[in-house]
């Protein structure tokens, strides 16, 4: 049967029955022998009796709460955004996986690159690497199509099977908040945060750091000695 609490003293304690007004005492020496049935351990509290001879009081000592350790995700790990094809794209659900982040376009001379990335994403897959491109139309206008067009044209021409955001934006007020974060932790030259072209990229490590940002001209296979230290 359940008890309440009630009150204590150095000659015993009061229980309450739950929902009435009914109490019953305990002395020492109940306590004793009754000691594991009281409720003090719902209140992290430790009873216990002195063993001494000279003092049969008992003596209320604090537990301390054991509380359960959160492990707060990395910040790269709370941005989602959606797919070509609508679908939700939540960056949580790589954990533990090498991020290399890719804003792109498809009429822009460093296009070819997918073609490279294709080629990370097909030899590092299985390791854990996990290439993701971020479409983006603030470069010169190089990605005016719309996500049909833009899915049709990486699937046709580059056979790209890694997941492609839809077309967001990358600098200025409505810079998604997923490339702000990545700017702020990873400054490019002289410490410019902007995006500077299309093709920009960001390594991230398995626990969510952002590890390196490469310039648009650094090709992708010059990135697999970097991926592999990461792997």
């Amino acid at each position: 049967m359940d008890f309440m609490f009630d009150s204590h003293n150095t000659m015993g304690i009061t229980l309450r029955l739950p929902g009435s007004s009914r109490s019953v005492w305990l002395n020492a020496s109940m306590i004793c022998l009754l000691g594991q049935f009281v409720p003090y351990a719902e209140r992290s509290m430790l009873i216990e009796c002195s063993a001494d001879a000279k003092d049969t009081s008992f003596h209320q000592k604090t537990k301390p709460l054991q509380q359960k350790k959160v492990m707060k995700l990395a910040p790269i790990y709370e941005f989602e955004t959606k797919t070509l094809d609508g679908k939700q794209l939540d960056l949580s659900q790589y954990k533990g996986d090498v991020l290399l982040l890719v804003n792109t376009a498809s009429e822009c001379g460093f296009t070819n690159q997918y073609k490279g990335l294709e080629s990370l994403n097909e030899k590092y897959l299985a390791k854990g690497l996990r290439v993701i491109g971020f479409p983006c139309n603030q470069f010169g206008g190089q990605e005016p199509g719309d996500s049909k067009a833009i899915s049709s044209f990486c699937q046709k021409n580059y056979g790209v099977t890694f997941p492609m955001s839809e077309k967001i934006e990358v600098n200025g007020k409505n810079a998604h908040p997923l490339y702000k974060y990545l700017t702020s932790a990873a400054p490019g030259v002289l410490g410019s945060e902007d995006i500077k072209w299309n093709f920009t990229k960001f390594l991230i490590d398995r626990n969510g750091a952002v590890v390196k940002r490469f310039a648009p001209n650094v090709s992708p296979t010059d990135l697999a000695p970097e991926i592999e230290k990461l792997l």
